[in-house]
């Protein structure tokens, strides 16, 4: 399942020359992936109070055009793969048919005292039912 999250870039997000400042497309990518996670059903507060959290292990971007200020965007995320305890998606962001912005992201699930730890099953299962 491809999702899709749109959002308009405002006036704090671009530098001086009204262009999106880079660090701000992980910003789109990490609404939007949470968005993702939330729509399959995953409720990362629960998680929380279970002592796991999801964490950016490895992140591979590549900036291909720039997003400017007022524009109206699209993150569209996917999922690849499901291991145990980590999972791989791709995000991509978009202006209408221009592309402005490829990643691959893994994600890990963590415990509390940041040590890998699995999945939980049920979690899992919702992922590997959306991967591509």
């Amino acid at each position: 399942m491809l999702h899709r999250f749109e959002c308009r870039v405002y006036y704090d997000e671009v530098d001086f020359g009204g262009i999106v400042y880079y660090a701000n497309y992980l910003k789109y990518i990490e609404r939007a992936r949470t968005e993702y996670v939330r729509d399959l059903g995953v409720d990362q507060t629960v998680l929380k109070d279970q002592g796991l959290v999801f964490a950016v292990k490895k992140l591979d971007a590549d900036y291909l055009r720039p997003a400017k200020f007022d524009d109206v965007i699209r993150v569209e995320t996917g999922l690849s793969a499901v291991t145990g305890a980590r999972f791989f998606m791709e995000q991509n962001i978009w202006r209408k048919d221009e592309h402005l912005f490829a990643c691959a992201v893994t994600i890990v699930c963590l415990t509390d005292l940041g040590k890998p730890a699995r999945i939980p099953a049920e979690i899992r299962r919702k992922l590997q039912k959306n991967c591509a």
